[in-house]
């Protein structure tokens, strides 16, 4: 008798945690690949990206005859979506600039304080309550981006772009119903005319490197694309078949990857002051985890149904609106980073609608 190969089952478990990892590890591991083609620079590198990344979903769409305006039915949706993908490409950009210029590590510390600030917008925005511990877990991360500024004399503005447009990128989301490879396309229509005009630019006036440095230069910048939609993808399976309790506690592998690359790989310096600063940030998000944790494990216990710690409104530990560094809800363009243009919005089934945020 076959196995079963629904998430209900085992066999579907264990493959949905296999596709997990495999996203979050691409995610993670992407500080390795943006410097393999830093002679182009970053605006260059994001433009292609965000071409190639539209190629590469139109093509899935025509394979799996998938129409990608079904179920936008409003110019709002439309509009929130284009915006979204205006929005995640400055994430893009930023992480790559941030990877090509020795800010690894910010680059890690914005993921890994995203989750805190998608709490602090849902109370600002969204006029949610907090806990106590997530007050402390909220008090203790804006500690560390003191205790940051003041070691480097400045603050890691890097890492606060990377959290605030992954942040807003997933409220701008929430609600909107659309498949991961649909998402992507729309995200990225609106940027990819700007971004083919910036190209043509660069090419008319002798200053782009797309066939400057070699087909190998070439292909890496078109693989680019792939390298964007593959993770969203197994991404996309993953969250269909595991627990957001999973998917919540997974998102924290990529912005550790990145920082164990930007420190053990890239020789970044972490000063004793900058080792206070992340302390605190990881002390914050183990009280996240924790406190989430404990509520999902009660809404267990009370047969109440929950989508994962926190219930059907926290997709993860993060929060509301976060699910995970690129994560349903922000699966998108950002997700690392970006994690994908648009991803699922549900653990569930891919168009749901239900909330839930590498990866750049």
């Amino acid at each position: 008798m076959p196995e079963p190969t629904t998430s209900s089952g085992r066999p579907g478990l264990r493959r949905g945690l296999l596709a997990g990892l495999g996203a979050y590890l691409l995610w993670g591991f992407f500080p390795l690949y943006w410097p393999l083609v830093a002679r182009a620079g970053a605006i260059e590198i994001l433009a292609q990206r965000v071409v190639w990344s539209l190629v590469f979903a139109l093509l899935g769409c025509l394979l799996l005859r998938r129409r990608f305006w079904q179920g936008l039915t409003s110019r709002r949706a439309w509009a929130t979506l284009l915006g979204a993908g205006a929005l995640v490409s400055v994430n893009w950009g930023t992480y790559i600039w941030a990877v090509n210029n020795g800010h690894v590590l910010d680059a890690a510390l914005g993921y890994y304080i995203n989750p805190i600030l998608s709490i602090l917008l849902g109370v600002l925005l969204l006029h949610e309550r907090l806990s106590r511990l997530q007050w402390l877990a909220v008090g203790l991360a804006a500690i560390a981006v003191v205790v940051l500024t003041v070691e480097v004399g400045g603050l890691p503005w890097a890492a606060l772009v990377l959290a605030v447009t992954f942040g807003v990128y997933g409220l701008m989301k929430k609600g909107v119903r659309i498949d991961a490879l649909s998402g992507m396309v729309v995200e990225g229509l609106g940027i990819s005319v700007v971004a083919i005009a910036f190209l043509g630019w660069l090419q008319a006036s002798g200053q782009a490197t797309f066939t400057a440095y070699g087909p190998l230069h070439t292909a890496l910048l078109v693989i680019g694309g792939l390298v964007t939609l593959v993770p969203l993808l197994f991404f996309a399976d993953a969250a269909q078949r595991l627990p957001l309790t999973a998917i919540g506690l997974l998102q924290y592998l990529a912005p550790t990857l990145q920082f164990l690359i930007g420190w053990l790989v890239r020789g970044e310096m972490m000063s004793p002051g900058r080792w206070i600063g992340f302390l605190l940030v990881w002390v914050s998000v183990m009280i996240v985890s924790t406190e989430a944790l404990l509520a999902w494990r009660r809404l267990r216990r009370s047969g109440l149904p929950s989508g994962g710690p926190g219930g059907p409104q926290n997709a993860g530990p993060g929060g509301p609106q976060n699910a995970g560094l690129g994560g349903p809800q922000n699966a998108g363009l950002g997700g690392p980073q970006n994690a994908g243009l648009g991803g699922p919005q549900s653990g569930d089934r891919a168009d749901s609608g239900r909330p839930t945020t590498i990866g750049s």
